[in-house]
C-alpha cells in the first residue's frame, strides 16, 4: 500500500516528491507485485508487459525535458521511482533503471537533431534504449574494447565483436553500443567512440534469453554485430570520445539507479524479517523477543537508515548541479555491500525458512547479488573513493553541464 516518505528524507524532497512516492507505491501494488510469482516461475520468459506499463506513465522519460515530451523531474524522482519499484521487485525496477542510463547519454553527448527524433519515442514508450559496452574477454574494462568500428564513406561498419550483460537488450529498439576507431596503441581516452544502433540494423543478432541467478524477467542479453552498416550521423557525440559516454553514464545514472535498486531491496528485507520475527511464536513470546535477535535486527535497521540518506543526499546534490562524483560512487558501493549484509543476517535469521523457493526473502537474496558488478565493482568504487581521498579525482562529470542540468533543480517540481 502507498507509504510516506520518512522524516529524514524530508531536506531531499519536495511535495511533489511526496506524492510521486505515493503514486509508485500504488502502481507497485497493483501491476508490479501481482506479476512477480509468475517472472519467478517463469526465468526463461523476458517480461514484456510491466515495460509497457511503466512506459504509460511517463517513466522511462522521467529526466528528459519537457520540450521532448518528457516529465522533466530530476535524478531525486528518478530515485523515487527506481526505490519504490524495487521494494516490491527489483527484475521490474531493473527494467526502468537500465533504460534511462543509455537515455542519459543522449540527453549529454546527442545532437539537437538526434535527441528531437529519439527523445520523444521514449517518452511515448514507442522505444527503450539499451547501452552496451561490457565484452565477453575484457568484462567492465571500457578501455579494453574490442569491437571495431570503420568509416567506409557516409558510413560507420562495426564489425567482429560481441557485447554481454546488456539490460534490456531483447526489448530495446535502440542500442547505444561503444567500439573502437583508433588504431591499436592510441590511448583508451581517444580510441572509443558511442554508436547509436537501431535493433533491426542488418548483422546485429541478439541471442536468446538465458536467466541469471536472479532478476527473473529482466532481461540481461547478448548482442553480437557481424559488419553491421549505420550511417554517419549515429555517431553519438565526438569520434574517438567514446568512453566519456561511457564513463558519465556509469558515474551520473548507472551507480544512483543501482544504489536505489539496492535500497528498495534493502527496504523490503527488514520488512519481511520484521514481519517474521513478530509473529513467529517461540516460548511465551515471538522471536522478535529475544534479545539476541533484536541485537541483529538493530544492525539490519541502522544500516538501511544510513542507504538510504545516502542515496537520497547524492542525487539531491547532483539535481543541484553540485560536484557529487564521490557520493554518487560511495551510495552504490555502501548502498549494495550494507544490502547484502542485511540479506545475509535476515537469511540466518530465518532459518531453514529462508531456504524454501516460495518464500520471498529467498529471491530478494538472489536479486541483491546483481547490483554488485554493474557499473563498477565494489574494487572499482574503492579505488575511485581513494582518489578522492588522495585529491586525484581531476575529472568531476556531476559539475559539468549538460542538457538536463538546467531544469532538473529541486525548486522547479514545485512549480508543477
Amino acid at each position: 500500500m502507498p507509504t510516506m516518505p520518512p522524516t529524514a528524507l524530508s531536506p531531499y524532497l519536495t511535495p511533489v516528491h511526496e506524492l510521486l512516492w505515493q503514486e509508485v507505491d500504488a502502481f507497485a501494488a497493483e501491476h508490479v507485485a501481482p506479476r512477480v510469482n509468475r517472472m519467478e516461475a517463469l526465468p526463461h520468459k523476458v517480461e514484456r508487459d510491466l515495460p509497457q506499463l511503466l512506459a504509460a506513465q511517463g517513466w522511462f522519460a522521467v529526466t528528459i525535458p519537457r520540450v521532448y515530451g518528457g516529465l522533466g523531474a530530476g535524478h531525486v524522482a528518478k530515485t523515487i521511482l527506481i526505490h519504490r519499484i524495487a521494494t516490491v521487485s527489483a527484475a521490474a525496477a531493473a527494467i526502468l533503471q537500465a533504460s534511462l542510463i543509455p537515455v542519459a547519454a543522449l540527453l549529454r553527448f546527442g545532437t539537437d537533431e538526434q535527441k528531437a527524433y529519439w527523445l520523444p519515442q521514449v517518452a511515448d514508450g514507442t522505444t527503450l534504449f539499451s547501452i552496451a559496452a561490457t565484452e565477453p574477454e575484457m568484462g567492465g574494462h571500457i578501455g579494453g574494447i574490442e569491437t571495431l568500428a570503420e568509416r567506409h564513406g557516409n558510413q560507420w561498419v562495426i564489425n567482429g565483436g560481441s557485447k554481454i550483460y546488456i539490460g534490456n537488450s531483447h526489448i530495446a529498439g535502440l542500442h547505444i553500443v561503444l567500439a573502437r576507431t583508433a588504431p591499436p596503441g592510441t590511448t583508451a581516452s581517444q580510441a572509443l567512440t558511442a554508436f547509436l544502433i537501431e535493433h533491426d540494423r542488418k548483422g546485429l543478432t541478439v541471442e536468446p534469453h538465458r536467466p541469471g541467478l536472479g532478476l527473473h524477467g529482466f532481461s540481461v542479453g547478448r548482442l553480437d554485430l557481424d559488419r553491421v552498416r549505420i550511417p554517419a550521423g549515429n555517431v553519438l557525440g565526438e569520434v574517438g570520445h567514446g568512453m566519456n559516454v561511457g564513463q558519465s553514464s556509469s558515474i551520473l545514472y548507472g551507480r544512483p539507479n543501482l544504489a536505489a535498486v539496492s535500497l528498495g531491496l534493502h527496504e523490503a528485507i527488514v520488512e519481511t524479517t520484521v514481519c517474521y520475527l513478530k509473529n513467529r511464536p517461540r516460548y511465551q513470546g515471538t522471536l522478535s523477543d529475544l534479545p539476541v535477535l533484536r541485537h541483529r535486527l538493530g544492525d539490519m535497521e541502522a544500516r538501511l537508515r544510513a542507504a538510504r540518506i545516502l542515496a537520497y543526499q547524492a542525487v539531491y546534490l547532483f539535481d543541484r548541479g553540485l560536484s557529487c562524483d564521490a557520493d554518487l560512487v560511495n551510495s552504490k558501493y555502501l548502498g549494495h555491500r550494507w544490502a547484502v549484509q542485511s540479506g545475509q543476517d535476515a537469511m540466518e535469521l530465518h532459518g531453514a525458512r529462508a531456504l524454501d523457493t516460495n518464500y520471498p526473502l529467498q529471491r530478494l537474496w538472489r536479486d541483491v547479488q546483481h547490483t554488485y558488478p554493474p557499473a563498477g565493482t565494489g574494487e572499482v568504487q574503492r579505488m575511485r573513493l581513494a582518489e578522492t581521498a588522495l585529491h586525484e579525482d581531476t575529472i568531476q562529470w556531476s559539475e559539468r553541464p549538460g542538457a538536463e542540468d538546467s531544469w532538473a533543480r529541486p525548486e522547479d517540481l514545485t512549480a508543477t
